[in-house]
């Protein structure tokens, strides 16, 4: 690489000094923001407009854990997509920045004037809505914002057209469904989202993942030894879900057991979304949940984890002190969500509640490690909605080796659910209705990072998306999406958002 390239990217710590310094001299400073994947006309075309506008044109590169374009994205490296804008004429200075709020390095950099393809003018309106209209101030401070004009065809039009990133039946399916469905009326549908009430209850979850790398075996034992290198919390669950579902609707309630010996209430409370409204409940006999795993740095697999539960029943006194909340808050709710991991919050009791008193209810019951067997979706009756993932749901009706058709109406038959869904992995899913009709939706997926937490937040954003009323169709390719980007995410470390979902659909769409 040459010397001049190598000179153009910086740091975001040395670029803001720079820009600062550069603003002090009188200079004019103009930003371009984006994932820069393939340099085709339209970035020449938009980046040279863009330089017009002022003395110092900056490109900040989103790196590449924070790309939500859709499958195979970025096709090239974050250094390699840093280089090759450095390459360019036109450009000054390159970054790689992170992007988990989007545009946040532009509010650090302060640019006098923050450059945009025209052509995205529409699609930012409704991905990004609150950033460029309601929240522009805040996200974008006081720079101008320049439309510049060009070639519209994009870097994703162009990898959809020309590269496999699917396979030929996933491709067959988003034709059929882009010409049913336009992602003006998805993007609308999803949007009325907000106005859902939905109450969360279930087993909040703090995750821990412990990060280690091998030494070697033990002289003594039969042991592989470790190296203790760093540790992630995350708050996971119900916390999850609820958080998820809080990017989506603006009245969250979560309903929840904290135990007494070790509550971690500040860092839950702290970890959840301002429009969640917690309300806990407490055990007196037992910690708050928390499962620790312990991960290889290098590959990313799991070794073991370690889980600090008390799995019984909460006692009767708590049970009867949530049963007596529900009963004065859930008729205030369009959808009831159940996330039970069969951890000792739900009690029978509760169940019948819950069926009794919910306009709609969905739930999970999730089989893992510590219930696997005792935790079975065949202890709830009617239900609006169910989701589950296949092991879950042969493990409920014991038919380890019919085909998933079968498995599903068998479900169907002994819960008595409006609608099942089945997770099937990479295979993507399959919706069952009591009507009699079933929907297979493929999977989206193409990089995954960790497995953990996809389903909770596919159940999330597909269970809301049925409350609303959405055709079983549009509410089991919602979930696909949210699956897909939720495993690119190492846990439970961020919940998906709205705009990466509409960012996702509105590539895979093209």
């Amino acid at each position: 690489m040459e010397q001049t390239i190598k000179n153009k990217i910086l740091s975001l710590d040395d670029l803001i000094e720079r820009v600062n310094g550069l603003k002090n001299d009188g200079k004019t400073i103009v930003q371009s923001h984006g994932v820069f994947d393939l340099i085709h006309p339209g970035i020449i075309t938009h980046l040279s407009s863009a330089k017009k506008q002022g003395d110092v044109l900056i490109v900040t590169v989103i790196k590449d854990k924070d790309v939500r374009k859709g499958p195979g994205r970025p096709i090239f490296p974050e250094k390699l997509r840093a280089e090759n804008v450095a390459s360019l004429e036109q450009v000054d200075y390159v970054c790689l920045v992170d992007d988990d709020i989007p545009f946040e390095c532009v509010r650090k950099i302060k640019p006098d004037i923050f450059a945009k393809g025209k052509a995205y003018k529409e699609r930012d309106r409704i991905i990004h809505e609150k950033i460029f209209q309601e929240e522009k101030v805040f996200y974008l401070e006081k720079c101008r914002i320049h439309e510049t004009e060009g070639f519209s065809f994009s870097s994703s039009q162009i990898i959809n057209s020309f590269l496999d990133t699917y396979p030929e039946e996933t491709k067959i399916f988003l034709r059929d469904f882009s010409a049913r469905y336009s992602f003006d009326y998805i993007s609308k549908k999803i949007n009325e989202l907000k106005d859902l009430k939905v109450l969360v209850i279930g087993d909040g979850i703090i995750d821990e993942y412990h990060y280690c790398e091998t030494m070697g075996k033990s002289h003594k034992s039969q042991v592989i030894v470790n190296k203790y290198l760093n540790h992630e919390v995350f708050a996971g669950g119900a916390f999850a879900i609820a958080n998820h579902i809080a990017g989506l609707c603006n009245e969250v309630k979560l309903i929840t057991l904290l135990g007494r010996d070790d509550t971690r209430e500040d860092f839950i409370r702290n970890s959840l979304k301002p429009n969640i409204c917690l309300k806990p409940f407490y055990r007196n006999d037992g910690p708050t949940i928390v499962k620790k795993r312990y991960i290889n740095d290098y590959n990313n697999q799991k070794l073991f984890e370690v889980n600090f539960i008390n799995d019984n029943f909460v006692n009767s006194e708590c049970e009867s002190s949530i049963i007596d909340y529900l009963k004065l808050e859930i008729a205030g709710f369009d959808l009831v969500l159940v996330s039970d991991f069969g951890h000792g919050l739900i009690t029978d009791k509760i169940i019948k509640t819950i069926e009794e008193l919910s306009k709609k209810f969905a739930v999970n019951t999730q089989t893992n490690g510590a219930n696997a067997g005792y935790n079975l979706i065949t202890k709830y009756r009617n239900p609006s909605f169910i989701c589950l993932d296949n092991p879950e749901a042969r493990l409920a009706t014991q038919l380890k080796y019919a085909n998933a058709r079968d498995v599903g109406k068998r479900l169907l038959q002994v819960t008595h659910a409006d609608y099942l869904m089945i997770t099937l992995g990479s295979e993507g899913s399959m919706c069952f209705t009591k009507e009699g009709d079933i929907n297979h939706t493929p999977a989206f997926a193409s990089k995954v990072v960790d497995i953990i937490g996809a389903g909770d937040a596919f159940f999330s954003f597909a269970a809301p998306c049925f409350a609303l009323g959405m055709p079983i169709e549009l509410f089991s390719f919602v979930g696909n999406a949210a699956g897909a980007l939720a495993v690119q995410i190492v846990g439970n470390k961020k919940p998906v958002e709205k705009y990466e979902i509409l960012e996702f659909i509105h590539t895979i769409l093209k």
